[in-house]
């Protein structure tokens, strides 16, 4: 079965130039790793699971915040690992200092016998589009690409 995510796009507008919220995802493979490493918050979600619905739980899982407004869907990317993503964009604001992620287990060291719990993301930030572009996973850019489009095409369209 075909692995898929879906996870949701923030951004939204300071002075002037789009900025869009990614998160870093958390244990100790990610933790010296910084730029292709961010991403939008996702997950996966299940073949019976509306995958908007799952998008925002997982914003709400990895971050404790809650997205709300008008979700404008993007075109779904594949990421190097063959995950399909599907992502919707959404206007708003938060404070990336104050996110808060759920946990999830993982033997640490590997072949020690001992399991840790780890947060699923280690930190959130807001990044200018050019900053973002270096810092999001590759198999995400085309994400970036298109809401730039969007936004620009039509200012109406995403709200």
């Amino acid at each position: 079965m075909e692995k898929k995510s879906s996870g949701l796009l923030l951004y939204r507008r300071r002075h002037g130039a789009l900025e869009v919220f990614l998160v870093h995802p958390g244990g100790p493979i990610w933790a010296n790793r910084d730029m292709g490493s961010w991403s939008i918050p996702k997950g996966e979600f299940g073949p019976d699971e509306d995958p908007l619905a799952a998008a925002k739980r997982e914003f709400e899982e990895e971050t404790g915040f809650k997205a709300e407004g008008r979700f404008t869907a993007l075109t779904p990317v594949r990421q190097r690992n063959n995950k399909l993503v599907y992502a919707w964009a959404v206007e708003g604001d938060c404070d990336a200092a104050a996110a808060r992620s759920n946990t999830f287990p993982l033997e640490w060291p590997p072949h020690s016998g001992i399991t840790r719990e780890f947060p699923e993301i280690d930190r959130a930030a807001w990044f200018s589009m050019a900053e973002a572009r270096e810092k999001i996973f590759d198999g995400q850019i085309g994400l970036l690409d298109e809401i730039e489009k969007v936004l620009s095409s039509d200012s109406d369209t995403v709200h």
